[in-house]
């Protein structure tokens, strides 16, 4: 009798390739469901999606140019936001399938990062939408208006919205990148003191290289990456004192 869900192996469970490719075929099968279900939601609330989107635009209406841009449109916004109904059960299956190979230490530290980098991620999203897009659509709508008859394009409209919302959320991550870098031994938090300035620079040079075309979202990137990167110095700091003590605390006592 086949399995309708995989079964996750045991931390020193052994298995053959024949089990390890069946295992990632129902972890895909699962995926590709969770990512269907995730399309259908999104699609019956597209309605409600797409009114949300248009909220930084107060009260305008954006315009379609040609017979299946509605559609497409729609499937498009639909689509995205069934990703997003569906990643934790992807990442979920993802981690199923690798954390076998890990120590159960390891494992421990990836789930609080995975856990701190959602965290991250999700504020991120909620800053660039109740600070960048509606600055930066602000900004961009009205620049030259005196010269131009602006109307907004529901198309190029929404994949700017989302471009934002998920550059200014992976901005956000930039902790979680800083102590993988600092755990690895990679660079630390004297270092990354000493070269505070250059670091600054850095951040600045990245909200540039940023997907945005205007002043507006690149200045609302840079701002939380500047704050970001400060915070990230001092949690490094808290890491390397949690792994001295660490250390200190499995070391074996001399003799």
């Amino acid at each position: 009798m086949t399995r309708p869900l995989p079964r996750r192996l045991g931390q020193e469970e052994t298995a053959g390739l024949v089990d390890h490719l069946g295992e990632l075929r129902t972890r895909l099968a699962v995926s590709l469901v969770a990512l269907a279900a995730g399309f259908g939601v999104a699609y019956a609330l597209h309605g409600h999606l797409i009114h949300w989107l248009n909220r930084p635009l107060d009260g305008r209406e954006p315009v379609t140019f040609g017979i299946t841009e509605p559609f497409m449109t729609s499937m498009k916004i639909s689509l995205f936001a069934g990703f997003a109904l569906a990643l934790p059960v992807i990442l979920w299956q993802v981690w199923g399938f690798l954390a076998p190979a890990m120590r159960r230490g390891t494992e421990r530290v990836l789930l609080g990062c995975v856990a701190f980098a959602t965290l991250l991620f999700a504020g991120g999203l909620a800053f660039g939408y109740t600070v960048a897009l509606p600055a930066a659509v602000h900004f961009l709508t009205n620049y030259d208006s005196s010269i131009y008859d602006i109307q907004i394009r529901a198309s190029s409209y929404y994949s700017f919205a989302i471009m934002v919302l998920v550059s200014v959320g992976l901005v956000f991550e930039l902790p979680v990148f800083v102590l993988v870098l600092v755990r690895l031994g990679i660079t630390s938090s004297t270092r990354l003191r000493r070269n505070r300035r250059l670091g600054y620079v850095a951040m600045a040079a990245l909200a540039v290289a940023l997907p945005g075309v205007d002043p507006v979202t690149t200045a609302f990137e840079m701002v939380p990456l500047i704050v970001l990167f400060e915070a990230s110095i001092w949690l490094s700091v808290a890491l390397e004192r949690r792994l001295v003590l660490a250390a200190r605390t499995t070391a074996p006592s001399g003799a």
